[in-house]
């Protein structure tokens, strides 16, 4: 926190953005409002080649400098020679036999979030997990990958995991532990003082050790919760069908989208899926038939509503007024009348939209909203004849039970609990505000805590066993459509982590039985096989249980309009704060990752913090700019954050994001932002009314990469809608006229390695960003070296607005990562020829060439280059060691480094070719961006085999390259970003 007067940089001119929207003509594009500004402070930053870099030395003149690269370039020498740690090596005297040094092994798994399986395959070498991706086979993510499961891998290796049982803060051994739960549950007769708090569970597993625990115990009570519960999502099931069922959505069938609130490429369980499942068809040349249309009507700028053909923000409590709108129109009764809600000229055309889709439309329901929204979706589903087309619903895959977290508090105040087990979910810290969980908590006579960290909730319980990560034991869950897939473990556990398979196993008096005999012996009675061996491995070899899926349910009832009785319009004019879970560290559980903290936000851009978002007409209405400390109060709770100015935000709508602010549970989250859980109460746990704001008169500093690696806003991002492309499919096409060139031309190989970007389905997920980092040994800098523009990755994601309105949404990701330059600007520059071009065109680099002049960086118009200020690696932390590639030079401080295209996969490739003795086979190369994207945005091959996939999507009218007019012959290049709009729908005009 610092003083009010210690800003080191101007507001933002507000007025200044509007003249220079006011004077823009045809499509402009900026990344932030200072650059449309044309703030000064801006403008200084994109003049110096080095954002905030060159600061190191003072200004020289030109004996000085000469002197001082004299000096580097003796230096050189020693520069490139940093000694390395070193350590006892023993080898193996009768290694096992699918342990092959430098081949690699994989194994099908699954990772599990809020309950939910996500396939996973996962890359060892030498016993050692080095890399996550997604399981190919899996339904709910047919490969791909989110940040979460990227990241994962550096939660298996934090040095910050607990590495010994405590109770009462003395260590102990799992047999103490077992020993003295057995002798406290031989005491609690049928278990009336005993109650277990978990998260949502899918495992069959282990709910079938909770059935024979509650079989045993039969007063005992077992409550779950989640900070992000679905329980709005049930509840609308119930409403609309007398019953809880969850939704599976079919984005391939929908020609028509509705998102209401519902940010279904990011918090739905099936997210992934359902990113790759619109994508497909949100293509403008497709094989999958006509172009999908998406409409977002959201309370918060969310992935989704960035990738909408329109987008209307609202405040969270007008989204029920607007479905009530559409359902009317529709027939169905509702007995709202439609005159008082946002986007009036919405309703009409998109209700025609609606109609003529049929049964190919969707409406989908977010669960911030209420149980009646989602009732409302049902039945606008029903009326278009979508049900078990577009949407279809299954039994619910989370277990239900009958108890709360209100509940379990009810009884902890009362004194009614002897013996509380939680199974993992920080609920000290998680839990609402108004239930004082932790002082609850504390008078029960006895805690016992199954926790990941050593975090809030256990530095309140009796006795702490730190958990296993789920690359260390065995298990099972199911995916959002019930589909079942077992947990595997690649490594022993590095701490003695327990599972809670083996947790509960001990409940039951079973303490000696491992997750394996556990898993293994239910499935074993699951399955009726008349070979459970050869079954057995062929569900461990593709991770999944066949035939597991759920089936839809059939013959619905109608939703009665009766439900929808009762509505009384929100106060207009009333202020609102929408809670939302962070897009890089979730509800809190990844606050210790430092991959995340420092992965740049999708929208904001932000790290390392949350902030109090809004748009900059709320900014001006309370007289706050940027890093302006606020506090906020709901009732008697408060809490203070920081002001973060975002277009596209609802008016008269403050967004705070879950997860920050925690005091306990590693080093990495220490000081990182502010608790948003302190104000979110039991009954407005997505959004509340009247929030109060205070100006504290202090400021606080965020750290933002959106004015980072700036290109100076030349011809970047290309983009038309529908009819524009089908009137002109060549618009893409570069109209600049590429300059000649000085240099020889390459001599041609068998090879030519390039990349395509299908702008249209790229969502700026940032699974890409982590894949490399994970992939490429990328280091993170921390929050202060990110300030001074040296973050480290080696793919950025550059998200555009269009230049109507300060207000606007966004209108393109673009990815850049290295473009591999034919006439590649950085490599005649090096003095050292530390960067150099091979024969199949990559722009390599020599780590240990490099003397960290920097030219290269300086003559790269594309700011790709990261340069090691600082020696960001440390080789001491023994678990970080075993994490890295070992195929990826780790480098040091002074060297120069960039997207290799994966290099060390086509080096991989081609010796398994040349051994074989063929060819390359297209496809066989998979570069870990690829690998890890949802949406197939990113295609990588030979561009000199026309039937490859990469050639075919340069083939196409919609590809051009970045900056071509500077004449670099970029080997990646983009596909063209082309929308959908409705052309009955208007955008807003501008403000003046």
């Amino acid at each position: 926190m610092r003083d009010a007067h210690s800003e080191d940089h101007n507001p933002l001119d507000l007025a200044e953005a509007r003249h220079q929207l006011g004077n823009l003509k045809g499509k402009q594009y900026w990344r932030s409002l200072n650059e449309l500004a044309e703030d000064k402070d801006f403008e200084k930053i994109v003049q110096q080649e080095f954002p905030r870099q060159a600061s190191l030395l003072p200004d020289l003149g030109r004996r000085d400098f000469l002197k001082l690269m004299g000096a580097s370039l003796a230096l050189a020498g020693i520069t490139a020679c940093v000694p390395f740690p070193t350590g006892k090596v023993l080898p193996y005297v009768t290694p096992p036999e699918e342990l092959v040094p430098g081949k690699p092994t994989y194994f099908a798994s699954s990772m599990i979030q809020d309950g939910f399986a996500k396939g996973v395959l996962i890359k060892t070498t030498m016993g050692r997990p080095i890399k996550v991706d997604g399981n190919p086979s899996h339904p709910g993510n047919l490969g791909s990958a989110d940040v979460f499961i990227q990241a994962s891998l550096l939660e298996l290796y934090d040095p910050d995991r607990p590495k010994q049982i405590l109770q009462d803060g003395s260590p102990k051994l799992w047999t103490d532990f077992a020993s003295s739960i057995t002798q406290t549950l031989a005491g609690m007769g049928q278990g009336a003082g005993v109650r277990i708090l978990t998260g949502p569970l899918t495992s069959p597993t282990l709910l079938s050790q909770f059935e024979s625990f509650l079989a045993k115990y039969p007063q005992a009570k077992w409550v779950q919760f989640s900070p992000l519960e679905r329980s709005n999502t049930a509840a609308g099931a119930q409403l609309a069908f007398g019953q809880a069922y969850d939704p599976i959505y079919h984005f391939d069938k929908a020609d028509v989208v509705l998102s209401l609130d519902c940010d279904f490429m990011f918090t739905e369980p099936g997210h992934l899926r359902y990113s790759r499942d619109f994508s497909d068809r949100h293509q403008p040349i497709s094989v999958n038939g006509t172009m999908n249309r998406l409409y977002v009507v959201e309370s918060n700028f969310s992935l989704t509503g960035s990738n909408a053909d329109h987008r209307l923000a609202v405040k969270p409590s007008q989204v029920e007024g607007f479905a009530r709108a559409v359902a009317n129109l529709l027939g169905i009764s509702t007995s709202f009348p439609p005159e008082n809600i946002p986007g009036q000229d919405w309703i009409e055309p998109l209700v025609t939209d609606l109609k003529n889709a049929g049964k190919s439309a969707l409406v989908v329901a977010g669960e911030r909203q209420p149980a009646v929204v989602h009732a409302l979706a049902y039945a606008i589903n029903q009326a278009l004849g979508s049900i078990n087309n577009t949407v279809s619903l299954i039994e619910p895959v989370v277990s239900t039970q009958p108890g709360s977290l209100i509940d379990l508090t009810a009884d902890l105040n009362g004194g009614l609990v002897d013996l509380l087990f939680i199974l993992d979910g920080n609920p000290v810290y998680s839990a609402p505000v108004d239930l004082n969980f932790g002082a609850a908590m504390q008078k029960a006579k006895q805690t016992i805590y199954l926790g990941y960290s050593a975090d809030e909730t256990a530095a309140q319980a009796n006795w702490f066993i730190p958990a296993a990560h789920y690359m260390e034991m065995w298990g099972d869950a199911r995916a959002y459509d019930g589909t079942a897939s077992l947990v595997q473990p690649v490594i022993a556990p590095l701490f003695g982590g327990k599972s809670p398979y083996e947790l509960l196993a001990a409940m039951l008096g079973q303490g000696g039985i491992d997750g394996f005999t556990l898993v293994q012996e239910y499935w074993r009675t699951q399955l009726n096989s008349d070979n459970f061996d050869r079954d057995w491995r062929v569900i461990l070899s593709s991770g999944l249980v066949p035939d597991s899926t759920f089936l839809p349910v059939a013959n619905l009832p109608q939703v009665s309009p009766s439900v929808f009785s009762g509505y009384s319009a929100v106060n207009s004019s009333a202020l609102e704060i929408v809670f939302m879970p962070d897009e890089t560290i979730w509800d809190g559980r990844f606050t210790n990752n430092a991959w995340l903290q420092e992965l740049p936000k999708t929208l904001t851009k932000l790290t390392w913090d949350n902030a109090v978002v809004m748009n900059p007409e709320m900014a001006a209405q309370l007289q706050v700019k940027d890093n302006d400390l606020l506090e906020i109060s709901l009732g008697d709770n408060s809490v203070q954050g920081a002001v973060y100015i975002q277009p596209g935000e609802p008016n008269g709508v403050i967004v705070v994001s879950l997860g920050y602010g925690r005091t306990a549970g590693g080093s990495i989250l220490e000081g990182a932002g502010f608790n948003s859980y302190k104000i979110r109460t039991s009954n407005a746990p997505w959004f509340a009314l009247d929030p109060q704001i205070r100006k504290t008169g202090a400021t606080y500093d965020l750290a933002r990469t959106h004015e980072h690696w700036s290109m100076e806003n030349r011809d970047l991002l290309r983009a038309t809608d529908l009819a524009d492309f089908k009137s002109n499919p060549n618009f893409a096409q570069d109209e600049h006229i590429v300059p000649p060139t000085l240099y020889d031309e390459h001599q041609p190989s068998e090879y030519a390695w390039g990349m395509s970007i299908n702008l249209n389905s790229c969502i700026g997920c940032n699974a890409c960003v982590v894949a490399c980092q994970a992939e490429n040994n990328i280091p993170t800098v921390g929050k202060s070296e990110v300030k001074n523009s040296r973050e480290m990755h080696w793919i950025r994601i550059d998200r555009f607005f269009e230049g109507t309105s300060a207000n606007a949404s966004v209108v393109g990701f673009q990815p850049v990562p290295c473009m591999h330059c034919e006439k590649a600007p950085c490599e005649p520059v090096c003095p050292v020829q530390a960067t150099t071009h091979s024969a199949e065109g990559l722009n390599e680099m020599t780590y240990n060439r490099c003397v960290g002049t920097r030219y290269c960086s300086n003559n790269c118009p594309y700011k790709v280059r990261r340069f090691n200020f600082y020696k960001y690696v440390d080789e001491t932390v023994i678990p970080l060691q075993a994490m890295r590639n070992p195929d990826v030079t780790v480098r040091s401080r002074g060297v120069m480094e960039k997207c290799s295209f994966c290099v060390q996969r086509i080096n991989e490739a081609r010796i398994t070719s040349e051994v074989e003795g063929r060819q390359i086979r297209d496809g066989e190369i998979k570069t870990a961006c690829q690998v890890a994207c949802p949406t197939n945005a990113i295609h990588f091959g030979n561009i000199n085999d026309p039937n490859s996939e990469v050639s075919k999507q340069k083939a196409t009218p919609l590809n051009y390259s970045l900056l071509a007019e500077l004449g670099t012959r970029p080997r990646t290049t983009y596909l063209a970003k082309v929308t959908n709009p409705n052309p009955l729908i208007k955008e807003p005009v501008q403000e003046k």
